[in-house]
């Protein structure tokens, strides 16, 4: 079984190549590593192997698709959560088996939200910079208690729950929205409709996978709907985030604050090193000119706990793929 790794980075070599080593099955396995994205000019990379891996910003529309079964590729195995980057009509008419990691580490995403919010409301990254700079004033610095704070929760699936603990332990009041909302959010917080969750919380974090419904669920409609001066945090997927609309709350100062771990063009920005190009994404730009917004780089899960997790489960759908026995975390239409 040979397999084209697309969108690799050093660390995914790393601990795929530790997960593999302690397999026993690992010795019928080739990882075929690929710096390139997966699309329909990259394609040609995956000839001679039997799957592709991806990664959240790999394309697999139906092209890219056809492509791939013409070189015989038969498995689609995403290395992330979410899949909406994967036409799986067209993946089920070609006969393809597609698997994912459909949780790994909800505590790794769910801290980095909270360190976005603490960062963010302290300031510790301007501070950071000033004390280096031998500046110790605290003028500009001046931030609020999370205690006593109302924080809603857009979505309780794992992620969500485990940063709805976080919060409750802050002493935070937590609201929570979800169409198919957990029990266990029962003990957490109170569940209520988007529009009063949006209306009463000081700190709204998306924690949602990005469908239909939930694409621009974050418009010019439901930022005017928020309080004035909220805290808006996204670690879940770009594209529930209207950036545009976003911008001109900023700039009303109906946003207070804006913390972003993806964004919904991330693709030619995130994982790779910019620092010497011209970034010509003009509306990523104006973001990051205001001070109260704080962006990381699709960073939230990147922590040896869940690099370890989604080493496993992905070898793991690899051998059900060979061994033609039933896989959890196959994806049906």
């Amino acid at each position: 079984m040979k397999i084209a790794i697309f969108s690799t980075q050093p660390y995914d070599r790393r601990f795929l190549d530790e997960a593999l080593a302690a397999r026993d099955a690992g010795r019928d396995i080739e990882l075929v590593y690929q710096e390139a994205a997966l699309a329909l000019h990259t394609v040609a990379l995956a000839q001679g192997c039997d799957a592709v891996c991806a990664f959240v910003n790999d394309r697999l529309d139906a092209p890219v698709l056809e492509a791939l079964h013409r070189l015989g590729v038969r498995a689609l195995l995403m290395r992330c959560a979410g899949f909406n980057n994967v036409d799986i009509e067209a993946a089920q008419r070609l006969g393809f088996f597609v698997a994912r990691v459909p949780a790994y580490s909800p505590e790794a995403v769910a801290e980095h939200t909270l360190a976005l919010i603490l960062t963010l409301n302290r300031n510790t990254h301007r501070a950071y910079a000033r004390v280096r700079e031998g500046n110790f004033s605290l003028d500009g610095l001046l931030g609020s208690n999370l205690h006593g704070k109302t924080a809603g929760v857009v979505g309780t699936g794992k992620i969500g729950l485990a940063t709805a603990r976080i919060l409750k332990g802050f002493g935070c009041r937590v609201l929570g929205h979800d169409p198919y909302p957990a029990p266990e959010f029962d003990a957490l917080g109170t569940l209520v409709d988007l529009p009063a969750l949006l209306a009463e919380s000081d700190i709204v974090s998306l924690h949602c996978p990005l469908l239909d419904a939930t694409r621009h669920m974050i418009n010019r409609d439901s930022l005017a709907r928020m309080k004035r001066g909220a805290m808006l945090v996204n670690t879940s997927r770009g594209a529930l985030i209207d950036t545009p609309a976003v911008i001109e709350a900023l700039k009303s100062r109906q946003l207070g604050f804006l913390a972003i771990d993806v964004y919904e063009q991330e693709a030619s920005l995130f994982f790779h090193d910019r620092s010497g190009d011209i970034i010509e994404d003009d509306v990523f730009q104006r973001l990051m000119t205001f001070p109260n917004v704080l962006v990381t780089g699709h960073q939230g899960f990147f922590t040896v706990e869940a690099m370890r997790e989604i080493a496993e489960v992905t070898l793991g759908n690899i051998e059900c793929f060979i061994g033609g026995i039933h896989c959890a975390n196959r994806i049906a239409p």
